[in-house]
């Protein structure tokens, strides 16, 4: 059942398995974009906050830590454990999604519930990456392997911040890599609420880590990090280009972009027009018209 009042438990970074001021004290205000009053203030973070959170991510990245003496199928165990918890507090999340969103309870309960399956989506795939032996000519022997690559980044809009959550977090964690992640400043709160729920599944330290700010600095951090080696974006194509070219100027970084796109749709001769006109209305307004996703 929807709370009109969640508890708001978290307002700090979460670094190393801990929340954290920010280092200058710095915070800022989210708004019920509803009422556009105050919900809380919650910790701003800058180039500083990112430094400390990718330096716990690296060192928890190093050979014999925790996270990577961890077999694949403990990995899986990890995640699964994550879903059964969102899945257990389903109610508050999405009441604290809600409120600090503007999205109808209704909505937010599913994406809670998806985002947990997300997650057991990829927890699935722990044990099943592999590479490959090759046949060669002469007394050789070929094989690949496909190893994680190290801290990530990534940066979340506010329309679908848990499902977005669940989508980076997956492949990630479920590959062995750690991760820094900067949520939307709309939208922080259901966020640190997840990060709790990390700690309390079980991931050790330096694996998660969680930033509240703005994309010119918190987010311009993380994209020209040179330790990070991998950034995932969700956003418009403008900012994506920024980041392709900051990715590049600093360690030439890989980079997964989810860019603006809105509700295409194709219609053949045989299309039935009311269903079409149906499936068109709803692709272009479902979220309050902030999907990026096809009709």
């Amino acid at each position: 059942m929807p709370n009109r009042t969640p508890n708001i438990k978290y307002t700090k970074h979460f670094i190393n398995n801990e929340f954290v001021d920010s280092v200058d004290k710095k915070t800022f205000a989210v708004l019920n974009p509803c009422t556009a009053e105050k919900i809380c203030d919650v910790a701003e973070g800058f180039k500083a906050d990112v430094d400390v959170a990718v330096k716990a991510a690296k060192a928890a990245f190093q050979p014999n830590s925790p996270w990577r003496s961890l077999d694949p199928t403990a990995r899986e165990v990890l995640m699964n454990k994550l879903a059964d918890l969102i899945e257990r507090d389903a109610d508050e999340l999405a009441s604290i999604l809600t409120l600090e969103n503007g999205k109808p309870f209704g909505s937010a309960l599913w994406e809670i519930h998806n985002s947990a399956k997300t997650l057991r989506y990829y927890a699935g795939w722990c044990d099943k990456i592999y590479g490959k032996t090759i046949p060669v000519d002469g007394p050789f022997f070929t094989m690949t392997l496909k190893e994680p690559v190290g801290v990530t980044g990534q940066i979340l809009p506010w329309n679908f911040p848990v499902a977005l959550l669940a989508a980076k977090w997956g492949p990630a964690l479920a590959t062995g890599c750690t991760t820094v992640l900067k949520s939307a400043e709309q939208t922080p709160i259901t966020i640190l609420q997840i990060a709790a729920l990390s700690k309390e599944a079980g991931f050790p330290p330096g694996v998660i880590n969680v930033i509240n700010g703005f994309g010119p600095t918190a987010g311009a951090a993380i994209t020209a990090h040179p330790d990070i080696s991998k950034v995932a974006f969700v956003g418009s194509t403008e900012v994506g280009r920024i980041i392709m070219e900051s990715a590049a100027k600093s360690n030439l970084k890989r980079v997964g972009l989810e860019l603006g796109g809105k509700s295409p749709l194709a219609v053949f001769d045989d299309v039935d027009v009311d269903k079409a006109v149906e499936i068109a209305y709803e692709g272009v307004f479902i979220n309050g018209g902030q999907a990026c996703c096809a009709a």
